[in-house]
């Protein structure tokens, strides 16, 4: 039995066996100790434990209470699917970025390799998201899945990517590491990014009224353009580089993952900070959600509605109930908290009120 299994299988069983001891038999887990609840039945154990556990077995031998426990045995995992839709990801990013670029790919499909900057720049900080979930879910002994990348036919080529954690999370404070990694890791990609595709983007005079999409700014992005161009004339326009525009989509994936809102990243952080009182923040933020993808939209002719996308999404796909940790009792200590105060202020610099508008 590896070590990772076998941790995370004390780690479950802890919460019904108190455990002196710990050993190992063939690929059997055995332990000593006794129920913290004499009325436990064993098969229910097991039950909950999913795919974790085979078989749990319990015997006396002079006193002493032994607990034999034979894990689940899992089919060898495959990542072929990981990779097709890597390598399908990375060719529609690359013609969405060609595209940009203004090449016609559909008359030369060689001319692809225009895209190179705009999809090594999405890709890697969508990748570092996800592997920093993935890093932080193997530090806490959750199984978890390498990223799914999501090719599409839209104007960036993807719809993002995600990893799948097929066990329960066991504290606030794996919860709270876990849900901030992914955010706090793309976000130190996509910082850097941004201010390289200002420096390459170009400088427009419009005369007028500036046309096609414009996007919105956050606090971050607004600041950047101000150091990047600092006198910058109020008829003139940046057009920013594909590049640039990569580090946007980004940070606007950053805010809207950091959320504190159902099972998205700043559901898990608000989650581990705020308990039980966690569900009515949640019902708060959902509502004014759905206010400002309308409100705006119908009084002022400010395209909002995106927001009440995001929510619906949330509410019907994400899901606004948060899953409790296994072993909620553990006090968070002041570097937890500093992480969830991290990622409030990524939250906030990068915070868009109107993404895109024409």
């Amino acid at each position: 039995m590896d070590n990772y299994k076998k941790q995370q299988i004390i780690q479950y069983l802890s919460q019904w066996i108190l455990i002196h001891k710990v050993g190992t038999s063939k690929e059997n887990l055995i332990i000593e100790g006794s129920l913290r609840n004499p009325d436990t039945d064993l098969n229910s154990i097991k039950k909950d434990a999913g795919k974790l556990i085979g078989e749990i077995t319990q015997h006396s031998t002079n006193g002493h209470t032994y607990f034999r426990i034979k894990p689940q045995q899992k089919k060898k995992k495959s990542n072929r699917m990981n990779l097709i839709l890597f390598f399908i990801t990375i060719i529609t990013t690359l013609a969405a970025g060609a595209l940009m670029e203004g090449a016609n790919i559909f008359k030369n499909p060689l001319l692809i390799y225009k895209g190179i900057p705009f999809s090594l720049t999405l890709m890697l900080i969508l990748g570092v998201h996800e592997l920093g979930h993935y890093t932080f879910a193997k530090k806490h002994n959750v199984d978890a899945t390498l990223p799914y990348f999501i090719p599409a036919p839209t104007f960036i080529g993807t719809f993002g990517a995600f990893i799948k954690m097929k066990s329960p999370i066991h504290s606030k404070k794996a919860l709270i590491e876990i849900g901030a990694a992914g955010p706090i890791a793309g976000f130190i990609i996509a910082v850097p990014a941004l201010f390289i595709g200002l420096s390459i983007s170009e400088i427009q005079t419009v005369n007028g009224v500036a046309g096609g999409l414009q996007l919105g700014d956050s606090l971050l992005t607004w600041a950047a353009a101000k150091i990047m161009y600092p006198h910058l004339a109020a008829n003139q326009e940046i057009m920013i580089s594909s590049v640039g525009f990569a580090a946007w989509i980004g940070l606007l994936v950053t805010m809207l993952n950091l959320i504190p809102l159902g099972q998205l990243d700043g559901g898990h952080i608000a989650y581990a900070l705020l308990g039980d009182k966690f569900k009515k923040v949640g019902w708060v933020i959902f509502i004014g959600l759905v206010l400002l993808g309308t409100i705006p939209y119908f009084l002022f002719d400010v395209n909002t509605l995106n927001w009440l996308i995001w929510a619906a999404l949330v509410f019907f796909v994400i899901k606004l109930k948060h899953p409790p940790v296994l072993n909620p009792g553990k006090e968070l200590t002041t570097r937890e908290k500093t992480i969830g105060i991290i990622a409030l202020t990524i939250f906030i610099l990068t915070f868009v009120p109107v993404p895109i508008s024409a």
